[in-house]
């Protein structure tokens, strides 16, 4: 079966009603707009015909704006389903009460496990899309413009496989799955990780044969990441390194950091108005064995800081007075 006719099936399936509220590739359209290039049809009239631009500003102007667009929604919506989804995992007091309560009526546990395998599908098949049409416009146009196109996804930080939300639901199937027994499992042989290799991993294998691989080490301080947060280009990174990379206090937290700071891989400024806490992530890697001394050193340091902090502004006030 070609991919058009399994995303239509998918699309029609038993999660139409899951994808009702979910936007998602149009690719059936984008696949006509190639069909129908105008620089094509100039060549022979044929839809199998290729012609020899490396461009065609009718496709290019229905076709990536387009695209953009719906690549731009289907990450929204994915990233707001999933942090729906970890919220009820991670409630605490009165709503995990509330909670609870409701479990004795509805199988919540099941009904999370099921939207959780229900989101990832949704997020690889919409990218198995925007692969295909991208590689069909190359293969139309004779060009590398569509390949150029997923460079600029990834730099707009709308490249589906590479969400954080995608690292935080896989750390939610093995916290979810591991939480029954104490051990750290594999949820039905998709999702791993390995905190004892040289470099701790996460791997996910996601449908249609995909292999993903999240490095967990914290480029500044080279350990596993503690407190982990994303910032909004997508580098994960421990808090306090964060937070020190942009000269702000560990109790003032990453949202302090001004619009200039920038991110200590890729330098890109603005990052950490948006940056995401990564707390299955967070959950998952309390299981290794670093975590505990790593904890006491972290919150020796705060204490540090905060002392120092209010030590100044003491200072700075009785010097004003």
């Amino acid at each position: 079966m070609k991919f058009g006719e399994s995303f239509a099936e998918y699309l029609h399936g038993d999660q139409e009603r899951f994808l009702e509220k979910c936007s998602h590739v149009e690719y059936k359209r984008l696949k006509k707009v190639l069909k129908n290039c105008r620089s094509c049809k100039a060549v022979g009239d044929s839809w199998n015909s290729e012609c020899q631009c490396e461009s065609c500003s009718l496709c290019d102007q229905k076709f990536f704006s387009e695209l953009t667009k719906e690549a731009s929604e289907i990450a929204g919506c994915f990233s707001s389903r999933v942090r729906h989804l970890l919220h009820l995992h991670v409630a605490t007091g009165m709503q995990r009460y509330l909670l609870h309560l409701r479990h004795f009526f509805k199988n919540d546990q099941q009904a999370m496990v099921l939207e959780g395998q229900m989101l990832v599908e949704y997020v690889t098949m919409n990218a198995i899309a925007i692969r295909k049409i991208l590689k069909k416009y190359d293969k139309v146009h004779c060009s590398a413009n569509g390949r150029n196109f997923k460079s600029k996804l990834q730099a707009e930080h709308i490249e589906l496989l590479q969400s954080p939300w995608l690292i935080e639901l896989g750390a939610f199937y093995l916290n979810f799955n591991g939480s029954n027994d104490g051990k750290l499992n594999e949820f039905s042989g998709q999702f791993s990780c390995d905190f004892d290799a040289t470099q701790p991993v996460m791997t996910l294998m996601l449908p249609h044969s995909i292999k993903l691989e999240y490095d967990l080490t914290c480029a500044i301080c080279l350990d596993g990441v503690f407190n982990p947060y994303a910032l909004s280009c997508g580098h994960l990174f421990c808090k306090s390194c964060a937070c020190s990379a942009a000269s702000v206090l560990n109790f003032q937290g990453l949202k302090a950091a001004t619009p200039e700071s920038k991110c200590p891989i890729c330098r890109e400024a603005g990052v950490y108005t948006k940056a995401v806490r990564m707390v299955e992530l967070h959950l998952l890697m309390k299981r290794s064995d670093y975590w505990k001394e790593r904890l006491i050193a972290e919150r020796a340091e705060t204490l540090k800081q905060t002392k120092e902090f209010w030590d100044s502004q003491t200072i700075y006030a009785l010097g004003y007075l």
